[in-house]
């Protein structure tokens, strides 16, 4: 063994223990800012405005994580930073977007965080596949163009999406309206020309593209039947109500446009 040889093997541990020294410090860094924004939130805020903040603070700091997962950690783990990212994106753009288009509609529900029992179940079964596969087999989760492929998905889905939102605008509502709004009509224009329901659309395709960043195989056939489920049942709900509401209007619009979501063809009545 020559003398450089020490040398640079000692260079190279160096290297590795500086790299990991920052990366823990600017973990550390990150905790304790989240810790004293949530403190300076506490004492600047109440009610109402205070939950807003404690939940647009924390998709933040999910979103930042999520940067620094992909940035900092092992291969293996770095879309499950990107899925953080994307989830936080959607969460926190959901509650914006009914501030700017419907704030007449705005709650804490708007952030949608507490979907449903069955929402938070699907998420952590979806954490619970990723973490016991990479386990496993770490190699299957390092990027791949299937994560990308997913992230495309989620990216196309949240645009159309929200371009659902900004079109409907006061007509848009998370919750199924029973009784017709004042104010309330048929829009048709714009994404709502080539789909009956974008924003289901855009939702559908989102969730398993979520799927497809982690490479969840089981998970992402799960999404896909669940949700397609959800939306069949939903979409046949609120176009009864929507019948109710705009009569042959919407016959006629539902014999012009499709509902855009896969075998999905919606409530169909003849008046």
């Amino acid at each position: 063994m020559t003398r450089a040889q020490p040398f640079m093997r000692n260079v190279k541990i160096s290297h590795v223990w500086s790299r990991a020294s920052s990366a823990e410090n600017v973990w550390l860094t990150y905790v304790v800012l989240y810790i004293l924004l949530n403190f300076l939130i506490i004492i600047a805020f109440r009610g109402f405005i205070y939950q807003v903040a404690v939940r647009a603070t924390s998709l933040g700091y999910a979103f930042g994580i999520g940067i620094l997962i992909y940035l900092t950690a092992p291969l293996s783990w770095q879309m499950f930073g990107i899925y953080m990212s994307v989830m936080a994106t959607f969460h926190y753009s959901e509650f914006l977007a009914i501030t700017w288009t419907n704030p007449s509609a705005l709650s804490l529900n708007s952030f949608i965080l507490n979907h449903s029992i069955e929402y938070g179940i699907a998420a952590f079964v979806c954490w619970t596949e990723f973490i016991i596969e990479r386990y496993f087999f770490p190699e299957m989760k390092e990027p791949h163009f299937v994560s990308w492929i997913g992230l495309t998905l989620c990216v196309c889905g949240e645009i159309l999406r929200k371009l659902a939102m900004f079109t409907a605008r006061k007509n848009f509502n998370h919750i199924i309206q029973s009784t017709k709004a004042d104010g309330h009509e048929l829009v048709t224009h714009g994404v709502y020309s080539l789909s009956r329901h974008p924003s289901y659309v855009g939702w559908f395709y989102w969730s398993i593209g979520t799927q497809l960043i982690l490479q969840n195989p089981i998970c992402a056939v799960c999404y896909t039947l669940i949700t397609w489920r959800f939306f069949q049942q939903r979409v046949l709900l609120e176009e009864m109500t929507l019948i109710n509401f705009f009569g042959q209007d919407y016959v006629d619009y539902q014999k012009q446009v499709g509902t855009g979501l896969p075998l999905i063809s919606g409530y169909k009545f003849d008046l």
